[in-house]
């Protein structure tokens, strides 16, 4: 029974906690100023953090390098999603070539 308890706890916990980090964005964004620098700077380390995690989910599966097939079809799909192909035909084309080439045996 102490694990459903503990496990309440963290939910709640964690629902909370993510409230208030939501919550503060609007309650803080009139009384924080920061300067041009620090917000060229912020928005920079948003697009590197997500390049970042974009890149490791391309390429590997745990520890272990996922194969060629998964980074060929996250190519096929960014380059879709440049030609602003609908989200669906991104997608499809990034799952059918990687599909594709797993069944030719490039895994």
């Amino acid at each position: 029974m102490s694990t459903g308890i503990s496990l309440a706890i963290g939910i709640t916990v964690l629902a909370v906690g993510t409230y208030a980090m939501r919550a503060a964005g609007p309650v803080l964004r009139n009384r924080i100023s920061v300067s041009d620098g620090v917000e060229r700077l912020m928005d920079r380390a948003t697009v590197v953090l997500l390049v970042a995690v974009a890149l490791t989910g391309a390429f590997f599966i745990d520890h272990d390098f996922a194969g060629w097939a998964r980074p060929i079809g996250v190519t096929v799909g960014v380059i879709a999603a440049l030609l602003r192909a609908p989200l669906a035909v991104v997608v499809i084309l990034a799952a059918a070539t990687a599909a594709g080439l797993r069944a030719l045996g490039l895994a």
